[in-house]
């Protein structure tokens, strides 16, 4: 569980580096735990971590760029991750200066990937899905079954979409995992 004075501080690194991304300057400087702490970010954050940054805009979806691959410092993937969704995301065009105070950021911090075996594997609200085939993959959020309304199946069909893979991929082949995330945002 990430204490609530980090869960400030990753916002602010998400805020920042998106204003930077924007503005065309250079991101805020989050290279590695001597980094961070110099950053006021403590070790909590410059701890390996997976997350994914989503950006809202009067309440319309406006961008979500993610990494599943831990290996750089939270606080980092956070502020790489932001920096993404407001540019990068193929979705949208990139964020524009006047929409920088209407932004809403919401963070989901990673779990560890678990393999599902069935369906009964999957707590709709609690986990969320990546399925994978071949050079294909597709993530879901755990938040998005419950804005939509799915249940299991169309949960596991809808990432399976978000790959490019059919509805079925998961019973023929394709790997499935779960994972949970801590979600929160700005309000």
């Amino acid at each position: 569980m990430t204490d609530p004075s980090d869960r400030v501080r990753l916002l602010a690194a998400a805020r920042a580096a998106i204003a930077a991304q924007v503005g065309g300057q250079p991101a805020p400087s989050l290279a590695g735990p001597e980094a961070s702490r110099s950053a006021g970010v403590d070790d909590a954050l410059a701890r390996a971590g997976c997350a994914f940054v989503t950006i809202h805009l009067d309440g319309q979806l406006r961008g979500c760029i993610g990494e599943l691959e831990p290996g750089r410092p939270l606080a980092q993937v956070v502020a790489r991750c932001a920096a993404a969704a407001c540019s990068r995301d193929p979705r949208f065009p990139p964020v524009t200066a006047s929409e920088l105070p209407h932004l809403v950021i919401e963070l989901s911090v990673l779990g560890a990937l678990e393999p599902v075996v069935s369906l009964d594997d999957i707590d709709i609200g609690r986990h969320g899905l990546v399925i994978e085939r071949g050079r294909r993959r597709g993530l879901l959020l755990p938040q998005v079954a419950t804005e939509w309304g799915w249940d299991r199946r169309s949960f596991v069909e809808q990432t399976c979409r978000k790959a490019g893979l059919p509805p079925d991929a998961w019973e023929q082949g394709a790997t499935l995992w779960r994972f949970e995330a801590e979600v929160f945002g700005e309000t």
